[in-house]
Formats: structure tokens, sequence, C-alpha cells
């Protein structure tokens, strides 16, 4: 007994659909999961190097305490705005900006001399970094309908973990290194920070703003998601 061509259209379409939701996936949330990995090391490298850092500019706990702590400070104050700017505006050059800036930031910290640049290079950074995860999440909605989002911000999660594992025996292993007269906790973040400002530059050229620009999908494909997200 054949198939009625109904039917058969109907698989078609749900093939099609699934090929589409493939192809965001892979498209976006590899690249998404490597920038939060990035940002994540450099949020949390300072507890690597802390014990050689504290030893060479004499830091009490407090310092180092207060230092660690002041990050989400300037995270909460600039978390919201940042936010909003990638709904409003470009989610692709606002993620640039947060990624070069705290790229940029992180790197610098390698160069710290005394608590106060300590205090405010981690305040900078805090702030720098503020808008990069609710901003990314606000930025899967704008590629991910309503019942494939879970899924894509759980992906996107996964980068913490993953972090965790690959952050700490790096760290380990700059530690380890004196080059330039440098110890080797300030190549801990001069290391691990520049990387940032480089992905900043390619999520300029890599990152799509919302489906309508994507030139890597087919036309159809793009008014197909663009009129699915419409509608939620």
């Amino acid at each position: 007994m054949q198939n009625s061509p109904g039917l058969q259209n109907e698989r078609l379409s749900a093939a099609a659909v699934n090929r589409i939701r493939a192809k965001i996936t892979r498209r976006l949330l590899p690249f998404l999961i490597c920038l939060f990995i990035v940002a994540f090391i450099d949020r949390v490298n300072v507890g690597y190097a802390a014990l050689e850092m504290t030893k060479e500019l004499n830091f009490s706990p407090e310092i180092l305490g207060f230092g660690a702590g002041i990050f989400f400070f300037g995270y909460f104050l600039f978390e919201i705005p940042g936010t909003l700017l990638v709904e409003t505006w470009s989610a692709r050059k606002w993620l640039a900006r947060i990624i070069i800036s705290w790229g940029i930031i992180a790197t610098l910290m390698g160069f710290i001399q005394n608590p106060t640049q300590f205090y405010i290079a981690r305040f900078m950074l805090g702030a720098a970094e503020a808008g990069f995860f609710p901003g990314v999440i606000v930025y899967l909605s704008h590629w991910f309908r309503y019942q494939d989002r879970a899924k894509a911000v759980a992906l996107f999660m996964a980068a913490i973990p993953v972090s965790n594992i690959f952050g700490a025996p790096l760290s380990g292993l700059i530690l380890g290194v004196n080059w330039l007269g440098l110890s080797g906790w300030r190549w801990v973040f001069i290391l691990e920070g520049f990387p940032a400002v480089i992905l900043g530059v390619v999520t300029l050229f890599y990152l799509t703003d919302r489906p309508k620009d994507a030139k890597w999908l087919a036309e159809d494909k793009r008014a197909w998601i663009s009129a699915e997200l419409e509608r939620e």
C-alpha cells in the first residue's frame, strides 16, 4: 500500500525542519560554548594564580578575597544594561565588544603591582564580562524555538564543567613557566586572557544577529525559522 502524497510531504517537512535545527545548532553552539569556556577560565583563574601572586605581591587573604569578590560587584552593575543592548542593538557587535574588553583586562591582570590595581582590574573584568552570559541566553532566543531552547541552553551550560576540566591543568602547566622575567602566575593571566581578544574579533565575522541575516542558511530556511520565532 502506497502512502498518500500528503503523508510523504509531512514526513519530508519534518525531516527538513530537523535539518534546519541541526544546522543552526552546529553553526552556533560549538562557538558559543568555546567563548563561555574562555570566559569562565578568565573569571576563576585568579584562584589558580593566588598562591604565587600573594607571595610575590605580599597580598593578605583579605586583599585576595576582596579582589576576587569585587568582580561580582562590577558584574551586577552592568549585567542588565548589557543584556538589553543584545536585544535592542546588535548581539554580534555587543558580544564581540564584551569578549574583546574582558580579554584585554584579563591579560592586563598579569601586570598588576599592588592591591589598588588588583581591585580595579577585577572590578573592570566583572563589568566587561557582565552582559555575556545573559546576552547569549537572549541571543539563543533569536535562533531557537521555545521547544528547542532548553536543550540549547543546557548544551551551552556544559561549558562550565568543561572549563574546569581543562582550566585547572592548563593553569597549573602555565604556572611552571618563567619567561621574560615574569612569574608563572602573570603568564596565567596573559596567556589565558589573550585568546578572548582573538575570539572577540572572530565573533564579529562568525556570528549572525538574526536568521534573516544568515547567508549560511538557504532563503526558504531563513524564512521558516523567522516565521516560527515571530509566531511565538
